[in-house]
């Protein structure tokens, strides 16, 4: 199993732009570019605090378990 970050569609279903939450959550301009890009980036618990309390959601909303692709 892998954790998929949810960042990017928690954005969008409420009309929030990358700037926007750049600024709300206090993160630099690659560290949301690279999350919204790349859903499986490794981010830091404190990253992850900072982007739910911007977004107005628990910080378990934002990621997802998804199957791994490989077959064993």
């Amino acid at each position: 199993m892998k954790l998929r970050l949810r960042v990017k569609e928690i954005a969008e279903q409420r009309g929030m732009s990358m700037g926007k939450l750049e600024r709300l959550a206090d993160l630099s301009h690659p560290t949301i570019s690279d999350i919204f890009r790349n859903p499986y980036k490794e981010v830091t618990s404190t990253t992850l605090a900072k982007l739910a309390t911007a977004l107005g959601v628990p910080v378990s909303d934002l990621f997802e378990e998804v199957a791994d692709d490989r077959s064993d």
